[in-house]
């Protein structure tokens, strides 16, 4: 008896941010990557500290460098929450709670320096866990619970040992004053 896995497909969207297509998520990131959907999540604990990740040093992409919780792209028709769940599992080995939007327009597009273009539309959780993270080798190298005055500290220090969407949401969620009610803001 055979068993077909469910395609690791993207969606791809079109200039106006509407779904156009899809295509496997193994082939859409190169040198010229279509504008395709995925989401980025900061997760916090009972204490409103943020967990960090670095990404692991196998990935295509920014190998190595420290970035939010986690990212991923939901599956065509699957609902961005349920997007979430499924990676905080697979990358962190926990689950998440309390998952709310906090930017639902951020798009961004950066080159890593190995040429490979990040390119989407990526709507930015934050959820919470009380769980330990349980590093997924193939996604995470390591991570760290922060305060918001660290993140700040890293963003202004090192901002080169941080992911590129990493720095701009940052940038966004502080202008939007997400900071300043979550995520450690009495430290």
């Amino acid at each position: 008896m055979t068993v077909s896995a469910t395609p690791d497909l993207v969606v791809l969207l079109d200039d106006d941010g509407r779904p156009c297509g899809t295509a496997p998520r193994a082939t859409v990131h190169t040198t010229d990557t279509p504008l395709h959907l995925a989401f980025s999540c900061y997760v916090l604990d009972a204490e409103d500290r943020l967990l960090l990740t670095r990404r692991a040093v196998s990935k295509r992409t920014w190998p190595g460098v420290w970035t939010n919780s986690f990212c991923g792209h939901p599956r065509p028709g699957e609902d961005p929450v349920d997007a979430v769940h499924r990676y905080a599992a697979h990358e962190l080995g926990f689950e998440v709670t309390d998952v709310t939007c906090v930017l639902p327009e951020f798009r961004y597009r950066a080159v890593d320096p190995n040429g490979v273009v990040e390119n989407e539309l990526c709507p930015v959780y934050a959820a919470r866990t009380t769980g330990l993270p349980q590093h997924n080798p193939d996604e995470v190298e390591e991570s760290h619970w922060l305060d918001l005055g660290e993140l700040r500290a890293a963003l202004a220090a090192a901002p080169w040992a941080l992911s590129p969407w990493l720095r701009e949401q940052a940038a966004e969620l502080e202008a939007a004053g997400w900071f300043a009610t979550t995520a450690g803001a009495t430290r």
